[in-house]
């Protein structure tokens, strides 16, 4: 802490800074003074915990400077020193705040219980003023929170006080870019350029575990857009600027409209799941522009998108596959569902069409990843960019491993693909377009090529399998039927004999 002594007789001022160890006491001598004014002048300048001040003073009296100093705002302590027939003048001081009032000659043990008891004053004061500090800044934070959440009572609050009585604000949702790699907090005040004294140009408050920021006043938005202006070009790795993100709500012009520009901040930070890559801002104006929602997605149609897909990976159809994923990504992105669901909907999509590869091509050598991994990669995603693009991967790898092409003839790609899905219930007006043709150019290029039509082809393939089921005991012939993709096992025995020119049960008898 610091005193200053002001004494006119240089040699008591000179006895006055040893008489007592200052230092020991816990005060440094920041300044001395020989007359009022000149004590003064220094009290407001260097603003001293403490003041030793002779009362009898030249150019300006004791009293006169304890006065004047409390008037332009001095909170600091006064220890007068007087001589006995000062003690009227004493009584004055007193009154204007002077914490103790000693006679001349100074005795050195009381000047140095008053020193203490001032310093002990000054600590307790200190104190006080710390927690009170604190509670008041607990206290705005609290009402800051009621304000975002529209549950304060608007009519009680003091704006001018809370540094509320700008004429407009925003809320700014501000956090970490990279959910993986945390980098240092960046100050936001050095983001926008700005000194942020007595938060007048914006309040940061924790909530809901985000960090929101309540931008007030022209200067602070604008700013704030100057700010954004810098996301116009992708930021530079490893810049400040890259490692942030924000979201910001509408400019409202009224404290009890606050909580609007808030929940825009809250619907944003829902949808940042569907943020595209180097995306580091989001605004309310995209809520504002989005089209009314498609339907809520169903698990139960992840079946239907796993077919598709399969059917395009055993086609090769690198192009059907990125337009269907481009569908899913389009729809997911509209849809109002937990991110949750939507995670667990891709997964669905993604294991039916592994189980579906791993049945269809038994004897190939693909390397899938285990299920468990996948389900936790594709958990662990923040993005849903991330997902599609692992996805993507994934199936252009399957299609790889287990698709034909030749690059010249389309029929060869389609023969593929019908001895590994002759199970199924095969027509050429779905698999046509699997392969970019229309079902009768397809057809013109089998009865061309093969002297056969496509129906005849599916069941030369279906009996000849059949063929190899019979040569085994231990199915029976209807469930042969059903392997090679005949429902109706009446209709199986017809196109068995018209084929063989034979039963199923007479060929099996015959080898």
């Amino acid at each position: 802490m610091n005193v200053l002594i002001a004494d006119d007789e240089r040699i008591v001022l000179e006895g006055l800074k040893h008489i007592i160890d200052w230092e020991a006491l816990g005060f440094s001598i920041c300044q001395t003074a020989s007359d009022g004014e000149d004590a003064l002048s220094k009290i407001m300048a260097l603003n001293p915990d403490l003041v030793l001040l002779d009362i009898r003073m030249p150019k300006m009296h004791g009293v006169e400077v304890v006065q004047n100093a409390v008037e332009q705002g001095y909170t600091g302590k006064f220890i007068i020193l007087s001589g006995v027939t000062d003690f009227k003048l004493a009584q004055t001081a007193m009154r204007y705040g002077v914490d103790y009032y000693l006679t001349k000659p100074i005795d050195e043990d009381e000047l140095e219980q008053a020193v203490a008891s001032v310093r002990e004053l000054i600590r307790a004061e200190s104190k006080n003023q710390t927690f009170y500090a604190q509670y008041r800044d607990r206290a705005k934070l609290g009402i800051l929170q009621d304000i975002m959440k529209d549950t304060c009572d608007y009519s009680r609050l003091d704006l001018k006080d809370l540094h509320l009585d700008a004429n407009i604000y925003q809320v700014v949702a501000y956090e970490n870019y990279n959910q993986e790699f945390f980098y240092p907090a960046w100050n936001f005040a050095d983001l926008m350029r700005v000194t942020n004294q007595d938060n007048n140009t914006f309040d940061i408050i924790d909530l809901d575990q985000r960090k929101i920021i309540l931008l007030k006043g022209d200067f602070a938005i604008s700013k704030f857009e100057n700010l954004l202006r810098h996301y116009q070009i992708a930021p530079q790795k490893g810049s400040p600027f890259d490692s942030v993100f924000l979201a910001y709500g509408q400019k409202v012009s009224r404290v009890r409209d606050i909580h609007i520009s808030y929940e825009d901040v809250c619907r944003l930070c829902r949808r940042r799941f569907f943020c595209s890559e180097n995306q580091h801002i989001m605004g309310y104006t995209e809520l504002h522009m989005e089209t009314a929602a498609l339907p809520d997605i169903s698990r139960d149609s992840a079946p239907e998108y796993a077919e598709r897909i399969t059917n395009y990976i055993q086609a090769h159809n690198q192009t059907l596959i990125t337009e269907t994923l481009k569908e899913l990504s389009d729809s997911l992105s509209s849809s109002s569902e937990k991110i949750a669901t939507i995670k667990h909907f891709l997964i669905d999509i993604y294991i039916l069409v592994k189980q579906k590869i791993m049945q269809l091509y038994p004897n190939v050598d693909i390397p899938f990843p285990a299920n468990t991994s996948a389900i936790d990669l594709l958990e662990r995603k923040y993005y849903l960019y991330e997902i599609i693009a692992f996805l993507a991967e994934q199936f252009d790898m399957w299609m790889h491993s287990v698709g034909y092409s030749s690059g010249e003839n389309v029929l060869d790609e389609v023969l593929h693909y019908i001895h590994h899905n002759y199970r199924s219930n095969l027509k050429l007006e779905t698999i046509a377009p699997l392969f970019g043709y229309s079902s009768s150019y397809l057809g013109k290029i089998f009865n061309k090529k093969l002297g056969i039509n496509f129906n005849s082809y599916v069941d030369n393939v279906r009996v000849e399998e059949a063929k190899k089921l019979l040569s085994q005991d231990n199915l029976k012939v209807y469930e042969i039927a059903e392997q090679v993709g005949y429902s109706n096992v009446d209709y199986f025995h017809k196109k068995f004999k018209k084929i063989t020119g034979t039963s199923p049960a007479e060929y099996r008898k015959g080898l």
